[in-house]
């Protein structure tokens, strides 16, 4: 599948006068069948330093921004593997992949295979197809215009339908919890 998304970058031309420097998107990660996730924009330090020059978008592929810094993120997840073994295979490779700094717990991945945790402040909007939340306790269905916000708690989601479920987040460093 060919995905399909506009990243419009505005800052200052040569002359010192606003304008786009950049209309196309870069970093981008995908599994066929599993996700497809596109950085959009990142940075080392909050607040912001515009002043940079370049590309912010290329830091790499770790779940979450360096300390200190942001991540916004579009990401597209399809349906749940209906596989359970295949899924937790799946989900240890893909928490290897992007260096997840907590791994699940044997009890995490009983609760769902994507279960995670970051140091993060975490804002997520839904805005095509559906998705649950899962958290330690309990679960919410997040349907288009729904936001999330998770303050780097353990999470899970969960696609159950037979559509995918397209979000953006934006990720801030927080101090991790006790």
């Amino acid at each position: 599948m060919e995905y399909r998304y506009k990243r419009v970058v505005v800052g200052k031309n040569g002359e010192g006068k606003s304008a786009v420097l950049s209309a196309t998107g870069t970093n981008v990660q995908h599994e066929a069948g599993h996700y497809y996730r596109a950085t959009l924009w990142s940075t080392d330090e909050i607040p912001v330093d515009n002043s940079i020059e370049g590309d912010r978008a290329n830091i790499g592929v770790k779940r979450e921004p360096p300390f200190g810094g942001s991540l916004v993120r579009v990401l597209e997840l399809q349906p749940d593997e209906p596989d359970r073994e295949k899924a937790i295979a799946r989900m240890k490779a893909t928490n290897e992949r992007f260096a997840q700094k907590y791994p699940p717990t044997a009890e995490d991945l009983a609760r769902h295979p994507s279960m995670h945790r970051t140091d993060t402040l975490d804002i997520i909007f839904v805005f095509r197809g559906e998705i649950y939340l899962i958290t330690d306790v309990e679960e919410i269905l997040c349907s288009p215009g729904d936001c999330i916000i998770i303050r780097g708690t353990n999470h899970g989601w969960s696609v159950r339908g037979t559509e995918p479920c397209m979000c953006m987040g934006v990720m801030l460093s927080a101090h991790p919890l006790g």
